[in-house]
């Protein structure tokens, strides 16, 4: 087939590549020409693992092309999909601007039917708005299309390749079939293609990730009262999760979650629900909570040192998940700004995120070549990030380079009994 891709971002790239890769023809089209040519020499902008060698690939066997020229990339696609960012707004909303502009640049440039696909996670109702804003612009035959992602960073390629489920929302017999086709080779292993009206698909995506959203902060609530009680957060969440019902997905505490889905999509479902005057309590909650989780791994610190100042932190870990350099809400940076600001040294690493964090912190960190490196002269390691690297550390080489052998793990990374008879003292979350 022949697609467009509206928007190199995350999703856009991920996906341009992985259709380009099932043999269709794609243009990945950017208006940021720093970005095109970045792409156009087979580099990209962002750290995914085996992205870059698909993009690589397919450039070779000319599948994938990218551009800045919209017009061309509409004209020559009959499925265009819009996958541009939707910021959250001031109100908490999910700002439809970009959107909407790729959805009337694309409508002057048909030559004949098209079908428009909303892949950005859009609020309920976007469908309509698009429809609305292509009519004013052309008289050619079109249909709209809600397409949500679930991509987990890290993991998208696999994500994208071999999918849960697949959903679609059309209203158009013609449209849905195209899209059917379209991703029948990702869906042989058996996975559903569900089909669907746009409101239900462009809610699903909100549903999906609130959830999880909700799963992660109740863990955490769970963990702060087993420490409260003097309980093991790791022998209850196993407990919890050998129940069928429920199963183990999304149920390890730590310090809150971040990236650019969850926080977002959270405040976004909180707000277009409020439109419609529902108040939606169990999210304000999770919410709430994870705000608080962000800085529980401080008060750690401050109850064990009573003061931070001229006390010397590393920080494993930046980003908000391992596989990825994203730290957009991660929280590693409240963390960090709350020991800066109580008048602590801060050294940091992180496998891939160090770039993102000099644009973050500047100056005011130190960035460390390694993880050992961040150690040295420290008084104690705090783990934020998750990083396999970090699982089975050198612990008496760790030993020698901190000043002093404390470790405030914020992901529970590591045996109580095991790592305090090595001679630290330990720290976790909802663990005795």
């Amino acid at each position: 087939m022949k697609i467009a891709i509206i928007g190199t971002g995350y999703v856009g790239l991920v996906a341009g590549a992985c259709f380009a890769e099932n043999g269709n023809d794609v243009i990945c089209v950017d208006k940021d020409p720093a970005k095109v040519k970045l792409l156009q020499r087979g580099r990209i902008p962002i750290y995914e693992p085996g992205l870059e060698e698909i993009v690589r690939r397919n450039r070779a066997e000319k599948r994938l092309t990218f551009t800045t020229a919209l017009a061309r990339g509409v004209r020559q696609s009959q499925i265009i999909f819009i996958a541009v960012g939707t910021p959250t707004g001031e109100d908490g909303s999910a700002d439809l601007k970009y959107v909407l502009e790729v959805a009337r640049d694309a409508a002057r440039a048909m030559n004949g039917y098209k079908v428009i696909v909303n892949k950005s996670t859009v609020p309920v109702g976007t469908a309509g708005k698009v429809r609305d804003v292509i009519r004013r612009e052309t008289t050619h035959p079109f249909s709209v299309v809600s397409n949500p992602e679930f991509l987990k960073q890290g993991a998208a390629i696999d994500d994208f390749m071999k999918p849960d489920r697949v959903v679609i929302g059309a209203e158009d017999p013609r449209a849905a079939e195209l899209m059917k086709e379209l991703y029948a080779p990702f869906t042989r292993t058996g996975a559903p293609i569900m089909l669907m009206d746009c409101a239900s698909a462009e809610l699903c995506k909100y549903a999906a990730n609130a959830m999880l959203a909700t799963r992660i902060s109740f863990m955490n609530e769970v963990a702060n009262v087993c420490e409260a009680m003097g309980a093991d957060v790791d022998q209850v969440r196993l407990a919890v999760a050998a129940d069928k019902r429920i199963g183990p997905s999304f149920l390890f505490p730590g310090v809150g979650y971040g990236g650019s889905c969850f926080p977002k999509d959270v405040k976004a479902m909180l707000t277009f629900a409020a439109t419609k005057n529902y108040d939606f309590q169990i999210l304000k909650s999770v919410e709430a909570v994870n705000e608080r989780q962000k800085v529980r791994l401080l008060g750690k610190l401050q109850a064990h040192f009573g003061s931070l100042t001229r006390k010397r932190i590393a920080v494993w870990g930046l980003a908000f998940k391992p596989r990825t350099d994203d730290m957009r809400e991660a929280p590693a940076v409240p963390f960090i700004e709350g020991l800066l600001s109580a008048g602590a040294a801060v050294q940091v690493y992180d496998p891939e995120a160090i770039k993102v964090a000099r644009g973050i912190f500047g100056s005011k960190v130190t960035y460390a070549d390694n993880s050992y490196a961040a150690l040295t002269g420290a008084d104690a390691l705090a783990i934020v990030t998750e990083w396999n690297e970090f699982r089975e550390p050198d612990f008496a080489r760790m030993r020698k380079l901190l000043r002093d052998p404390v470790i405030f793990d914020g992901r529970n990374l590591y045996n109580p009994e095991q790592i305090r008879a090595q001679g630290f003292t330990y720290v976790s979350m909802g663990r005795p």
